[in-house]
């Protein structure tokens, strides 16, 4: 009887969704935080709105620089720190192979192998040292070697989602001369985004989607909230 083949899918772009997540979440909630503490603090204040486009857009242009370099450098800190664990690995397997072998069986008789199952693929390994390194630093080390190019891509994928996130809350004010009902209109913008960043986010990262959407909107209410009610206090309004 003909068989369907089983083919496993699994989810390989963690590491976007995680600089897509780090930026789209920094962009929805601190502009919004902005905004609104600014909205508090100027109120009576002539063109409101303008003064907060101003700083909205200055924050969004500073926020998405100082967050991609903070992606950059730690994707660039990963990778030099791979390349340091490697050559030590390296180094060791060559002058210490006994040591490193007897490591590798750790690994397997951690997996329940006995130690005469585990002694005939230790001795392939070493007859393989660049697949013994490899063995080494994926299971001893739980290190996976980064990808080049990935210093980059991160820095431009989160200070991307940065701006596209943070120009969400700050856009009713660019429209609406208003600056109170600026705010409600990007409160309810700002929510909404929140709930659907969120749920998409749980939906990619295996999280409950609602849970998570529930999460990431009441994070973004409390930073906003919180900043209006400083502005207020300080303001004396």
């Amino acid at each position: 009887m003909p068989q369907t083949p089983h083919t496993e899918r699994h989810f390989t772009a963690s590491e976007v969704v995680r600089d897509v997540v780090i930026g789209m979440s920094d962009g929805l909630t601190v502009p919004f935080a902005l905004a609104a503490g600014l909205t508090g603090g100027l109120a009576g204040a002539p063109n409101p709105t303008g003064i907060i486009v101003t700083a909205g857009l200055a924050e969004i242009a500073a926020g998405s620089i100082a967050m991609g370099l903070g992606g950059y450098l730690a994707a660039k800190s990963d990778a030099e720190h791979y390349a340091r664990e490697r050559e030590r690995e390296k180094r060791e397997v060559a002058e210490i192979p006994q040591e490193e072998m007897r490591e590798v069986a750790e690994v397997f008789q951690d997996y329940g192998l006995s130690p005469e199952q585990t002694r005939p693929i230790v001795e392939a390994l070493r007859r393989q040292p660049k697949k013994w390194i490899d063995f080494m630093m994926r299971f001893e080390l739980g290190l996976e070697k980064p990808d080049p190019r990935r210093a980059m891509s991160s820095a431009f994928t989160i200070g991307g989602a940065y701006i596209a996130g943070g120009f969400i809350p700050l856009a009713p004010y660019i429209f609406e001369k208003s600056a109170p009902i600026a705010l409600l209109i990007s409160v309810g913008l700002t929510l909404l985004a929140l709930l659907v960043f969120g749920f998409i986010k749980g939906h990619f990262t295996g999280t409950r989607p609602v849970r998570s959407a529930l999460q990431t909107a009441l994070i973004g209410s409390v930073a906003a909230g919180a900043a209006f009610a400083i502005a207020r206090l300080i303001s004396g309004q």
